[in-house]
Parts: structure tokens; C-alpha cells; sequence
């Protein structure tokens, strides 16, 4: 477990003088940052000795509520668990009033027991060190999408594309407007600014297919620091844009009529002296980029609880839409699950295109890298690539329901070996209750649809 040095914090707290408050945070298996506002003078004691966070943390609803058989709750008297800084995540937080710095912790193996075996992070760590145990290292990175919407609801308490840089609301967008990304310039510029301060390297920005729906891409790197900085670029989304008076979201479907925003997964495999495993001058990679393939849509059933975590999730699976539907895979084919991009053979990868922009990167990135693991170890072949329009082709489809997906995840005995039935038995209790709240609760779409008609 890379955890930081104590002269780390020292030197950032002699460079920042004038910073008041420290912002401690850890991320749960929903992806939310939970945590705590320490003092300047606490900071020392935390990379000293750790801090003390409740076993319940990691153990709470997308609401925040507890989870009573996570185990994590009344069996263990929700017991204080110890957390540690990890490297190089303590930044300053330029958009906060008071000075402000943020550091990201997680649970220590042992003296995190038991939140240790329901964080994130530590997930993906197993996965990484399996894989790098017989001479593979994953390199990734995210393609975020988001939408920004207007911090004040409609007349309806309806969420709203914000206003442009014009005062103007806009109605259409054109997917790869240059207008449209000029319109944004000014929390573009200060999300650059806060990315490079931060150390996340921020690159292309896209306009994409509905107002106010923007994408940008991080670069590649190892995996378990693309997945950091994916986390805390999230976060600082989030930030810049409140500050702009405007809300950001990474909810997959936020509009029933317009595009939803996914979290594609570039991932491919090195060896230990950084060369790429993938690259080949044929298109399709070599073989060991097939079996990757094959591993993964082998697998694809039993994690998408992971890649798409929420009801909403599934409302982004639509025919021609761009979001996946199908088990497929193809050669610089966007309408299939798992495509391998064109580009200069040295950079021959796997494009993940099935995750929402509402999953954990961690457990998105674990259950990608398993499934790969998977196909290399069990030499599995994905098939012919699909050529043409996929969705016209796929004889398989994705379940467009949370349930089934939930359901395939708790029944998966590949799961329970490759991601810890520990670390399942939390996560899956979480999301049950998570499905009981949700279709427990009476809204609107059911006085429209019933209402009257039953």
C-alpha cells in the first residue's frame, strides 16, 4: 500500500503557508466522497499515525444511509477504522474561499479492519497485483462525459442546461462545436488551471451530442493512478463548476430525450519494461489483445453491476445511441461494447465503452482488468470482430434492467474468486438496499402512468 510520507506533508505545508483547513476524504463503493474537515495543525498527526474514520463509511447507501447486514454496522459496534494518506494527493483546492487543501486517504489493510475490506481502492490493488505477478502491467485511462446544467431547476423543479456564455439557454448543440466549447471557455479555463495545479493531466475537450454535455479525456498511464486522478478529477468538476453558479453531473441518463454520458476505459497491457503487449501492425493487436477481449465479454454479464451501479444506469442502453447494447467487440467500430481504437501500432489498445459516467472508476477499472485476467489465463477467444453497424448484427443484448445485473453479480462464482467474497458481501448488500429504497418510493412517473388509469 503506497501511503505517504510524513515529509510530504511537511513540505506542502512549508510551501503553503497561508492554508487553514485540510479536506480528508475517502471514496465509498458508490463513488462518493465521504470525510472530514480537519485544521492545519491536525494534518501532521493524520500522516503520523493515520485518522480514525467509523466502519460504517464504507459501508452506506448512495444516500448516505447505513446498511445494517453489511457487516459493517451493529455486528462490529461501528468501530473506528484507521485511514492513511496516499502519495502525492495532497493539493490545494484553489476554488474555496478560506484556504483550503483536500488529501485523499484509504483504509490501512489491517488497522482499517473491517472498512478495509470494502474500499475501492483496495480492490483494484488486488486486481493489479495478480496480473503483475505473471509479468502484466495494465495501463488505462477515462473519457468522462458530464453534463452541466444550471444551478437553479425550472419552472417544474426540473433540472436545466445552463445558460451560455451569452445569457442564452441553449436548446441544440453541434456534437464537435467549436461555438459550443467557446461558450464554456471560462470554467474550461479554470478547470484546466485547477486539473494542472492538481497534477491531473486534463487533454482534449469535445462538445458532445446535447447542450451542455461536454467530454474530456485524461491521459493514459498505470491503472491504479489513472483511476486516482480520474476520482479527484471528478470531484473538481464538480467544484469549478459550482463556482460558475452551475451544477455538474455524471449521472448516465439525465434526460429521457437526450444522449447519456459514459465513462469509456482505455486499457491495455505492458510488460515490465513498459512496452505494450498489444501493439501489432494488424489492427486487431496481437493475440494476447484477443484473449483480453475474450476474457472480458466473457465476464461482461457478471460486472456490469459494476460498470452501470444504479437504476438509472440502464436508461443510457438505447438502440443507435452510441452506449452499448450488445457483447461485441470490433476494429474502429463505435457501435460495438469493446472496440480497438486505429492509431500507430505502438499504441494498440481496448476502448471499454459499456461503463456510465456514474460508476467508481475503481470498481469499473477492477472488473475490466479481472475479466482481462481472466482471458489471458483461460486463452479465450472472442470470436470474429463485428463489422458495420453492430447494433444491427447483435444476436446477444445487455440486460437493460438493474435487478438482472444485480442478480448475476450475486450468483457469479468467477466474481466471488476474482473480486473477494468479502469485499461482494458489502458492496451487494449496499446495492440492495439501494434497489429496495428505489422501488419503494412513489413519484412521479407513477401518478402519470397510473393514476388515473388503474
Amino acid at each position: 500500500m503506497n501511503f505517504a510520507a510524513l515529509d510530504e506533508a511537511r513540505s506542502f505545508l512549508a510551501a503553503n503557508p497561508d492554508i487553514d483547513m485540510i479536506e480528508l476524504f475517502i471514496l465509498d463503493a458508490n463513488g462518493v466522497p465521504r470525510g472530514k474537515l480537519l485544521h492545519r495543525e491536525e494534518l501532521l498527526a493524520v500522516y503520523e499515525g493515520g485518522r480514525p474514520l467509523p466502519s460504517t463509511i464504507l459501508g452506506l447507501t448512495l444516500n448516505g444511509d447505513d446498511v445494517e447486514n453489511s457487516g459493517l454496522v451493529w455486528d462490529v459496534g461501528d468501530i473506528d477504522c484507521r485511514a492513511y494518506p496516499l502519495t502525492g494527493s495532497l493539493v490545494r483546492l484553489p476554488w474555496r474561499q478560506i484556504p483550503t487543501a483536500a488529501v485523499q486517504v484509504s483504509m490501512h489493510p489491517q488497522e482499517g479492519l473491517p472498512a478495509s475490506i470494502a474500499d475501492p481502492r483496495h480492490l483494484l490493488i488486488k486486481v493489479i497485483d495478480g496480473l503483475k505477478a505473471e509479468g502484466y502491467h495494465p495501463v488505462m485511462a477515462c473519457e468522462l462525459e458530464f453534463y452541466l446544467l444550471d444551478a437553479k431547476r425550472d419552472g417544474n423543479g426540473r433540472p436545466q442546461p445552463a445558460l451560455d456564455a451569452d445569457g442564452g439557454r441553449p436548446r441544440s448543440t453541434q456534437v464537435y462545436g467549436l461555438r459550443e466549447l467557446e461558450q464554456i471557455e471560462p470554467f474550461l479555463a479554470d478547470l484546466y488551471a485547477a486539473c494542472k495545479l492538481q497534477g491531473i493531466p486534463a487533454r482534449t475537450a469535445i462538445s458532445e451530442y446535447a447542450p451542455g454535455q461536454v467530454e474530456i479525456t485524461l491521459e493514459h498511464g498505470d491503472a491504479l493512478e489513472a483511476m486516482d486522478q480520474a476520482v479527484r478529477y471528478k470531484r473538481l468538476v464538480k467544484a469549478v463548476a459550482h463556482k460558475h453558479e452551475m451544477q455538474a453531473t455524471f449521472m448516465a441518463k439525465p434526460f429521457d430525450h437526450l444522449a447519456g454520458t459514459g465513462m469509456h476505459m482505455h486499457v491495455s497491457i505492458a510488460d515490465a519494461a513498459g512496452r505494450n503487449l498489444f501493439a501489432s501492425q494488424d489492427p486487431a493487436g496481437t493475440p494476447l489483445l484477443r484473449q483480453a477481449v475474450g476474457g472480458m465479454l466473457a465476464s461482461l454479464l457478471e460486472s456490469l453491476l459494476l460498470f452501470c451501479p444504479n437504476a438509472n444506469s440502464y436508461r443510457r442502453f438505447q438502440s443507435n445511441s452510441y452506449a452499448p447494447l450488445a457483447p461485441t467487440w470490433g476494429v474502429d467500430n463505435r457501435t460495438v461494447s469493446l472496440r480497438v481504437p486505429g492509431g500507430p501500432a505502438n499504441s494498440r489498445h481496448i476502448e471499454h465503452r459499456i461503463c456510465g459516467a456514474d460508476a467508481n472508476p475503481y470498481l469499473a477499472a477492477a472488473a475490466i482488468l479481472a475479466g482481462i485476467h481472466r482471458g489471458l489465463r483461460e486463452n479465450l477467444d472472442p470470436g470474429e470482430p463485428v463489422q458495420g453497424n453492430g447494433y444491427a448484427q447483435a444476436t446477444e443484448l445487455l440486460p437493460t434492467d438493474w435487478l438482472t445485473s444485480l442478480v448475476a453479480l450475486e450468483q457469479s462464482a468467477w466474481a466471488r474468486d476474482a473480486l473477494g467474497s468479502e469485499f461482494l458481501g458489502v458492496y451487494l448488500a449496499v446495492k440492495r438496499a439501494e434497489y429496495r429504497q428505489f422501488m419503494a418510493e412513489v413519484g412521479e412517473q407513477d401518478w402519470r402512468w397510473y393514476l388515473t388509469q388503474a
